[in-house]
């Protein structure tokens, strides 16, 4: 793309000296100091990161709880207001529009969806919202700042003028901070302890917040992190990037997203078809593996076994917490009921691989 969207902090970042590159059509940080150390830096203490590229869609209206339950995969009825839980949208046919995050407030749910995904989920979910509701894009509106790590209560909670260490996992407050309202939501995406804060406004509002959080992080070495290592992160809790490891091909039950996919909760978009899966039995699944070396296995290259292909890679990293790499990726039921050697098909070269159960990384100070 020419011309990239910017966050409300990418003046920020480019100030910072950071490496920025055109992300699904976003300018956004890669590194600032370096993957490896962001990466252990939010492990170990606290990290922050930029994620007002992701969108807000909000459904209001008299049918707002009916029409959001149909669309997605898990059950929000019985979310309390201030409760918040992790889902998917499906086609007809299964395959996922896009995994995101529901938030129940008073009167309407607010859906944050990947960035990437943002025109076609509004376009998806106004033509299958069928009831007295308006829905509405406000994710030019929003800023969404993640700040993640063990230490992320102590660095938040004198900035703000609510108790957030009685804030519960996938729970939020409305507080302020910084003369700001803003959702104050105990989520995140790296397996350790964190809030991601939302808030409207600019690069003013963004900038303050942002540098507010720094300061007050200064004490625990807080940096920032750019995508590198949020993406490490996130694939050592195997935890799903839409693009790569979920899309419109495979379905919630193969990636081992049965736990968001409330079949027995009644109609949604795509229950039929997973129905029907679930019946037929999965020709795969998603799995978790660790390869020999420090060749990293790449999205795309091919799984083999001693008795032919096997499946695929979705994504793989060097694992700066295990000091390993790893990988996952699609592969055939019928494989992982034997005791066959898997290899990953390195352009040409076969790095032997050994299956691990997700996630990688089992020390995590999410709650």
């Amino acid at each position: 793309m020419a011309n990239p969207k910017r966050t409300q902090l990418s003046t920020e970042h480019e100030r910072l000296g950071a490496k920025m590159v055109d992300f699904g059509g976003w300018w956004m940080p890669v590194r600032f100091s370096g993957t490896v150390e962001e990466h252990l830096r939010v492990r170990r203490s606290v990290g922050l990161f930029d994620v007002s590229h992701m969108g807000e869609i909000v459904i209001s209206g008299s049918d707002a709880e009916k029409v959001t339950n149909h669309l997605v995969t898990n059950n929000i009825s019985k979310l309390d207001p201030g409760q918040a839980l992790y889902t998917a949208l499906c086609y007809d046919h299964g395959g996922i529009v896009d995994d995101l995050l529901v938030y129940r407030m008073d009167n309407e749910y607010l859906l944050v969806v990947n960035a990437s995904n943002i025109e076609k989920d509004y376009a998806w979910i106004r033509d299958n919202a069928d009831g007295d509701v308006e829905i509405t894009n406000q994710s030019d509106d929003f800023i969404q700042i993640a700040l993640q790590g063990p230490e992320a209560v102590r660095i938040l909670a004198p900035l703000v003028n609510t108790d957030i260490s009685a804030l519960g996992f996938y729970r939020f407050a409305i507080a302020k901070m910084a003369n700001m309202e803003v959702i104050l939501s105990r989520t995140g995406y790296t397996g350790e302890d964190g809030f991601e804060i939302y808030a409207k406004g600019g690069e003013s509002e963004a900038c303050t917040l942002w540098r507010d959080l720094l300061t007050a992080g200064k004490e625990f070495d807080i940096l920032p992190v750019g995508l590198g290592a949020r993406d490490t992160l996130r694939m050592e809790m195997g935890y799903c990037l839409y693009g790569n490891d979920i899309n419109e091909e495979t379905s919630p039950l193969e990636a081992g997203l049965g736990w968001v996919t409330k079949l027995k909760k009644g109609p949604f978009i795509g229950r039929e078809a997973l129905l029907e899966q679930k019946a037929n039995g999965l020709s795969r699944k998603l799995t978790g593996f660790i390869t020999e070396g420090r060749s990293a296995p790449r999205h795309g290259y091919p799984i083999l076994s001693d008795k032919g292909a096997a499946g695929f890679v979705t994504s793989g990293a060097y694992s700066p917490s295990l000091e390993t790499c790893i990988g996952m990726g699609y592969i055939s039921v019928d494989t992982l009921q034997t005791d066959s050697e898997l290899y990953v098909d390195r352009r040409g070269t076969p790095l032997p691989v050994t299956r691990e159960k997700l996630p990688f990384y089992k020390e995590g100070s999410h709650l």
